[in-house]
């Protein structure tokens, strides 16, 4: 997964850890018995620099320019496009530490008390306590399967799942609001879907916790490997949070599933049912921005970052800018057409037999939607056609083909997999193409506005890939993020 901050100036203490540890200025002290599997493997450390939550405004005059490191300690190089933010000055410092697995801690032999080693969210005895239960009877089946017993295998698997599941239901974090997520309900976020062994135990989510839990903003974060060299891993080289665990727990402690980040621009996967700005209500002020501004409150100098917007109920790709000059060039961009976007959506039935004006002929794979929309006052916020004073939305479209969906409640019914390229940016507009009479006239499944939403549905519509030009850098960018159905 993409680094969620910069790493440069964490790297340089964690370089700095790595040269205590050789002179013996730090210990790694083992808590539980090592496995013959992973001796000798190294190990990942981890460092999040931050700034306390009640520095003069908000830190930002606590901050100064960064320190040199040398060209030749930093293994990873900053964003395409970015610079160099303010650096805390030393007395706003807060230095975190962490190691991966639960298998160490680390033992710093002269530190500060602004210099914290954070420990294992959850103990190494519970989480033996809880693989104890399953483990005598798990070998004893592993033993027979071994011996040929192949049948006794699916018994083997239930049992291992019985315990990963006691272990994930230790596991709880803090998140970006100061709130607590249970890892357990994150796995529900992800359809039921069990992460793999180990996860909350790598240096990321320690560290990210400890500093949300106590209302630090974090600034830069690195974590490099110490060991020996080996063909995938070499010792303080820098390596971003992992895609399998990291990847899977860390969007929902951060608040926002970064796919890049630099000093002019923010790429996020916005969930379905999180609102892109705020809402006029106190209920509707979460969204993609609150969220930015607060994970990023030195950085962040817009109070309305969002360069566009997604419908509540759409996911996908959403782009914010840092900066003025950055949303001023985006916003430029987008007014040109110059900003090319494309969506992956399930129309809730068969392309072909839709009867919609607009539907597909036989034998036609693609085609040009046009239509003229605008808001229905006495119905807000639906859209209505409307040939006289509607503003006209324009969008190309090719058929992916038939998939079998499957509904909340286990029903399964045939849908068209689509994908949409508008070529205007109109309220509701791949929505009022689908489901309108002088469109398709077959919605997107999961429309709670011009469609039927089941139960736990959710709209079936996703941002999935987007096309610009870097506001400071003039480099191309493209992004692809495929949805989850």
């Amino acid at each position: 997964m993409f680094p969620p901050f910069p790493a440069e100036q964490a790297h340089a203490y964690n370089l700095a850890l790595i040269e205590k540890l050789k002179k013996g200025g730090a210990d790694l002290l083992q808590l539980t018995r090592e496995s013959s599997g992973r001796a000798g493997h190294g190990i990942m450390l981890g460092c999040l620099l931050c700034i306390k939550n009640d520095s003069p405004a908000g830190g930002m005059d606590q901050m100064q320019p960064p320190a040199q490191v040398p060209p030749e300690q930093v293994k990873m190089q900053a964003p395409a496009g970015a610079g160099h933010l303010p650096f805390p000055k030393p007395e706003s410092l807060v230095v975190l530490y962490a190691v991966s697995g639960i298998s160490m801690q680390l033992q710093l032999k002269e530190a500060s008390p602004e210099t914290i080693v954070v420990p294992p969210l959850v103990s190494p005895a519970l989480i033996e306590e809880a693989l104890s239960q399953n483990d005598l009877e798990i070998h004893r089946l592993t033993e027979r399967i071994n011996a040929g017993q192949k049948e006794l295998s699916a018994t083997r698997t239930e049992l291992t799942s019985q315990s990963l599941q006691k272990v994930f239901d230790l596991y709880s974090f803090t998140r970006f609001d100061g709130k607590k997520i249970s890892l357990n309900e994150i796995i529900a976020l992800h359809g039921g879907r069990l992460p793999p062994t180990g996860t909350g135990d790598c240096c990321a989510p320690k560290l990210l916790s400890y500093a949300f839990e106590h209302g630090l903003i974090p600034v830069s974060m690195d974590e490099v490997f110490y060991g020996k060299d080996s063909p995938k891993k070499k010792c303080g080289s820098s390596y971003p949070p992992c895609d399998e665990r990291c990847g899977y727990i860390l969007p929902s402690i951060l608040g926002l599933e970064i796919l890049y980040r630099d000093d002019s621009i923010l790429v996020v996967n916005k969930q379905s049912g999180l609102l892109s700005v705020p809402g006029r209500t106190p209920d509707k002020k979460d969204c993609i921005e609150s969220r930015a501004i607060k994970l990023f409150p030195l950085q962040m100098q817009l109070s309305q970052p969002a360069v566009h917007r997604l419908d509540m109920e759409t996911s996908g790709i959403m782009i914010l800018a840092f900066t003025k000059e950055a949303h001023r060039e985006l916003n430029r961009q987008f007014e040109a057409k110059k900003v090319h976007k494309k969506y992956i959506a399930l129309l809730d039935g068969i392309l072909q037999k839709a009867d919609g004006e607009a539907a597909p002929k036989k034998g036609e794979k693609s085609g040009r939607i046009e239509l003229k929309f605008r808001l229905d006052p006495d119905n807000r916020p639906h859209q209505i056609y409307d040939e006289e004073f509607g503003k006209l939305g324009i969008t190309d479209w090719e058929n992916l083909g038939l998939v079998t969906y499957r509904a909340p409640d286990g029903s399964s019914k045939k849908a068209t997999r689509i994908l949409f390229m508008p070529q205007t940016g109109r309220t509701h507009q791949l929505r009022l193409h689908s489901s309108d009479i002088h469109g398709f006239h077959l919605p997107i499944i999961g429309d709670t506005l011009y469609g039927t939403c089941l139960p736990g549905q959710r709209l079936m519509l996703h941002a999935t890939e987007i096309t610009f030009t870097h506001p400071l850098t003039r480099s191309p960018m493209h992004f692809e993020c495929p949805p989850e159905f």
